[in-house]
């Protein structure tokens, strides 16, 4: 579980504001998925859209408030709720949908909603992904409807979201961008993760592909692989030695607290990454090497 000091700091990074450096993007639309969580990248990236102008759609599954974690229960966190919650209070315009990105018609419905209340979509962050879980075993034990599920929620879905999304940008020749969060361990082969991994390395290939695809139309699409990242998603390995352990792999010695995510999200998207497309961006303070 999280220990409970984690509150303060993680509603505080959040709100860590370096101005807005992406003036073009304001009035522009971007939506990022599965930002739901305290301490998630989809919140962080979401709020630093917004900090730029962007009128942001963020997505969860709408957990029962029971579910989550001790530290987002203590301060009555309500998913995409709170963080709407936190982008209209900074001035930012913002549209909560609860969200299954593997059900296609619920990610077209989503679509239809942001196209009649901001009529465009300019930039996408695929952020959602399956929970850590039973998919955590050796191929020899994992079952086949868990290994399909985590498939289809990081693969299919962040598909469905960018051809959906993609299909506008085309329609507004105005160009735009798509940002897939990977991971590096669809670069690298760890024990006991193989659903997850294998989901990631297709992610991947997904992006460059559907870039070479989208780069007559002027829409990058790119994908950011991190590192370990201090994020709820990972509070079932606790925050004593194997947590110590995770650190000391990185070579800069510290985890990321998903700023350097959220930072990379949106530079990826702005007007400061335009050459930039098919590409698999290692974010991991230096523990892979290529």
């Amino acid at each position: 579980m999280a220990d409970s000091n984690l509150t303060p700091d993680a509603v505080a990074r959040g709100h860590i504001s370096r101005g807005c450096w992406a003036p073009e993007m304001r009035g522009k639309t971007a939506i990022v998925t599965g930002a739901g969580r305290l301490r998630g990248i989809g919140r962080m990236t979401a709020l630093e859209f917004a900090r730029q102008g962007a009128n942001v759609v963020i997505t969860g599954t709408g957990k029962d408030p029971k579910s989550l974690p001790p530290d987002e229960q203590e301060i009555g966190w309500r998913d995409i709720e709170s963080v709407a919650g936190e982008i209209a209070a900074a001035g930012g315009n913002v549209i909560p949908v609860v969200l299954d990105i593997s059900d296609e018609d619920a990610v077209e419905r989503m679509m239809a909603r942001v196209l009649a209340e901001t009529g465009r979509v300019d930039y996408v962050v695929n952020n959602a992904s399956m929970a850590r879980g039973k998919d955590r075993v050796p191929v020899l034990d994992v079952d086949t409807a868990v290994w399909r599920r985590v498939l289809d929620v990081n693969v299919t879905g962040s598909m469905l979201v960018s051809r959906a999304a993609a299909r506008e940008m085309v329609r507004q020749g105005e160009g735009g961008a798509i940002v897939n969060i990977s991971s590096i361990a669809g670069k690298t082969p760890m024990l006991n993760i193989a659903a997850y991994s294998a989901s990631k390395a297709a992610l991947d290939m997904f992006s460059k592909c559907f870039a070479q695809e989208l780069a007559p139309h002027q829409v990058r699409v790119n994908s950011i692989n991190p590192g370990a990242v201090e994020t709820a998603r990972l509070d079932d390995i606790g925050r004593g030695e194997r947590w110590e352990a995770v650190r000391q792999s990185v070579p800069l010695g510290w985890a990321s607290d998903g700023m350097d995510i959220a930072y990379m999200s949106v530079f990826l998207c702005s007007d400061m990454g335009a050459w930039i497309t098919g590409q698999a961006i290692n974010v991991d303070g230096g523990r892979t090497s290529n």
